[in-house]
């Protein structure tokens, strides 16, 4: 190796230069003490590790020489080549091994490992250049000595509409990946793609809106859909992100997204699809299953983009290997993509943006809750009285509420029965939430006989006369033994394409709710003694129609 020394003389400081080959004189790279010797893309890369690292959670594999999964910092501290206050190391990559050997040493406990597919080993490097900055001296270079700043390059995003992309009017969120597994390097990869992504979708009054959160620990919710409504403010917010760290728990990050993020209040539009975009480095910490269930239930339409999925010898690593499946919006390949590495992800933005724009493709935009036909079949007999059956108005109600009930939505009409039958509303004379409940809450009690099959039969002719199968839903709400048969009549309605559910009260007899009810019983089935007790059943009951509908759709 060459060195020379040149002495300068500026403002009465003495600085010295030296000119070393290769890459010694490369200005260490800066870490955290969780990034990971697969992290780093060079053989031969000097780092620069934060000090403190022995007081974070840090994993390790092996003994002097490291399983690519270790992290470099902790690996440094543990092999004696750093100490507890960081510093310069050089990673040398080296082959996978069988049999890394587990030790503890400088505070660090590695762990073993059978074997694995690259290795790393430490060093410690020399004749590395400090960056100057100013800690380095109170007095500055003039400015004829000072290296020429290069302009900070624009981000290449051509000039959007004022209003936005018309044929892109979709509420985005994007659930990007801020955990230990990705690390600081590969976050501010994902945070340029998704800058890249948000200018390609061109945001506006009369675009697309995003907002975006963070997987970690808990999910963090950065900005709202309403926040940045223009590019250039919008692509700031992104930039300045800060990465978190923490387990990939990704199913919270969904869950916490659809159960709030697109709601009015938070500035969710009323009629425009519903996207979530989630990005995922490698493989999640939790289930994703429960979640994503609730997100299509939702109506919103879940994409889940992987980027460098696990290796094979990666895989007994992965609690779920079919997380993507269970993930996304519908397996069919449309809402999965799969991006190699978090360095070649350029090429994939426009066709990740035309994706999340294909409007006749969201196939969960469509849901239970906006979607479904569902008839109450309310028992107006002599043994319920007035006051019970207020409750049991009040029951319905609830369930009533729990739909986006509208012209274009979800539709709600009634049927009294006692010998007699009363068609109370139709499933298409109220066209909002509002009007319906109120409608539910006006039926008046007629009092007299029990006859639940003909009551079956005449809603089956009368209610349900105008709509196709596969949405159509029929509750059942009694409190006595029927003086006719019910098993005909309720498996005709079935044949017909209606799911039934019936909920007994007080004296009705289990084989009659069991006769009416659609498979399977047990889950179609309800009983209280008390009609007090009809309310715990509304959210099970809605669960069940939205369960049914999805399965059926």
């Amino acid at each position: 190796m060459s060195q020379l020394s040149v002495l300068l003389r500026l403002t009465g400081l003495f600085f010295m230069i030296c000119s070393t080959s290769g890459s010694e004189s490369s200005v260490p790279y800066p870490v955290t003490c969780v990034t990971r010797g697969a992290d780093l893309g060079e053989d031969g890369e000097v780092v620069l590790c934060p000090p403190d690292c022995t007081q974070r959670s840090v994993s390790v594999f092996g003994t002097g020489i490291y399983a690519s999964v270790s992290s470099v910092c902790g690996a440094a501290i543990h092999g004696g080549v750093l100490g507890p206050s960081g510093g310069p190391v050089r990673v040398q990559k080296m082959q996978g091994r069988h049999n890394y050997m587990g030790s503890y040493s400088h505070g660090i406990q590695s762990q073993a490992l059978s074997r694995w597919s690259a290795s790393f080993s430490l060093i410690k490097p020399v004749n590395v250049p400090l960056e100057l900055t100013s800690d380095t001296s109170t007095t500055a270079l003039p400015a004829a000595a000072q290296p020429a700043k290069k302009p900070l390059k624009k981000p290449s995003v051509k000039k959007a509409l004022t209003g936005g992309n018309k044929d892109c009017q979709m509420d985005i969120a994007m659930v990007i990946d801020s955990s230990n597994n990705i690390g600081q390097r590969r976050f501010n990869l994902q945070k340029n793609f998704v800058v890249k992504l948000a200018a390609m979708l061109r945001v506006g009054s009369t675009g697309p809106h995003i907002g975006l959160i963070q997987a970690s620990d808990s999910p963090r919710t950065e900005f709202l859909l309403t926040n940045y409504t223009q590019p250039k403010e919008l692509l700031f917010a992104i930039k300045e992100l800060a990465y978190l760290g923490g387990d990939t728990n990704t199913g919270k990050a969904i869950m916490h997204t659809a159960e709030t993020f697109f709601s009015q209040e938070k500035g969710g539009r009323r009629g425009h699809p519903r996207v979530m975009m989630v990005l995922i480095d490698g493989w999640p910490s939790d289930d994703l299953e429960q979640a994503a269930m609730l997100a299509r239930e939702s109506g919103i339409n879940v994409f889940l983009v992987s980027v460098a999925k696990p290796a094979p010898e990666e895989l007994a690593m992965v609690r779920d290997k079919d997380f993507v499946k269970k993930a996304v919006c519908k397996d069919n390949g449309f809402f999965s993509y799969l991006i190699p590495s978090w360095f070649s992800t350029t090429k994939h933005v426009k066709p990740l943006a035309q994706k999340l724009c294909s409007l006749d493709a969201l196939l969960c935009s469509k849901t239970c809750y906006n979607s479904v036909n569902i008839g109450f079949l309310i028992d107006g007999s002599s043994s319920v009285g007035e006051g019970n059956f207020q409750l049991v108005l009040e029951f319905l109600a609830g369930i009533a509420r729990s739909f986006d009930i509208s012209d274009i939505g979800a539709h709600i009409g009634a049927v009294q029965f006692t010998y007699d039958q009363k068609l109370e509303f139709g499933l298409f004379e109220h066209s909002n939430k509002e009007d319906s409940v109120n409608a539910v809450r006006r039926i008046s009690y007629m009092s007299g006989g029990t006859a639940t099959g003909a009551a079956i039969t005449y809603t089956t002719q009368n209610l349900f006369r105008r709509t196709g199968p596969g949405r159509n839903f029929l509750i059942v709400v009694t409190d006595g033994q029927s003086y006719d048969d019910v098993r005909g009549p309720a498996m005709a309605a079935q044949k017909q394409g209606i799911t039934m559910y019936s909920v007994g009260v007080a004296w009705a007899p289990m084989d009659d709710l069991r006769a009416m009810s659609s498979e399977p019983k047990d889950s179609h089935t309800f009983f209280t003694r008390e009609f007090t007790g009809l309310a715990e059943f509304i959210p099970v009951l809605v669960r069940g129609i939205c369960r049914d509908f999805t399965e059926n759709n």
